[in-house]
């Protein structure tokens, strides 16, 4: 099962060289927000996952392919489309058009890590909308039931298997 969650970016002055070409690090600031963006989306606001529960989501692979240049003044469409969902991290394809035109792609892994220890951990979810981070090892020993913890992949899964 694959969702896109799609949303636009514009190309801003900052956001390019002296030639008015898109300056690639800006397009991956761009490819940052669209990330959080979709977080948000999906009920993990970043500003509460950091701050409140202590885990983020750093990314851990990347790979980006540049198919033609973009310019100041250029709407942007990022297409972001799950791939595979783990226990503890996901994989993610990005696909960045302007109007029908392809201007370049990426594969991104990101992973749940536990922000005061600095490693990855499966994140728990005891009730909707509140997670806790565990250690992955821990991660069946936590219960049976309604209040079981289940890892963050498991609330992927089904949210993606229940979109439209």
């Amino acid at each position: 099962m694959t969702v896109s969650f799609t949303t636009d970016r514009m190309l801003h002055f900052g956001d390019c060289d002296i030639s008015g070409t898109a300056y690639y690090p800006s397009y991956l600031n761009l490819l940052n927000g669209v990330n959080e963006e979709f977080w948000s989306v999906i009920g993990f606001p970043w500003h509460e996952i950091i701050w409140k529960e202590r885990w983020g989501t750093p990314t851990v692979h990347l790979s980006c392919d540049f198919s033609k240049p973009s310019f100041f003044g250029d709407k942007l469409t990022f297409e972001l489309t799950v791939t595979k969902v783990g226990r503890s991290s996901m994989t993610v394809e990005h696909t960045v058009l302007c109007g029908e035109e392809k201007r370049w792609t990426s594969r991104q892994v990101l992973a749940a890590s536990h922000l005061d220890e600095h490693n990855i951990h499966a994140v728990a979810r005891r009730r909707p909308r509140q997670a806790a981070v565990v250690p992955a090892g821990r991660f069946r020993r936590i219960g049976r039931g309604p209040l079981a913890a289940r890892s963050v992949g498991s609330d992927l899964r089904r949210f993606l298997r229940d979109q439209p």
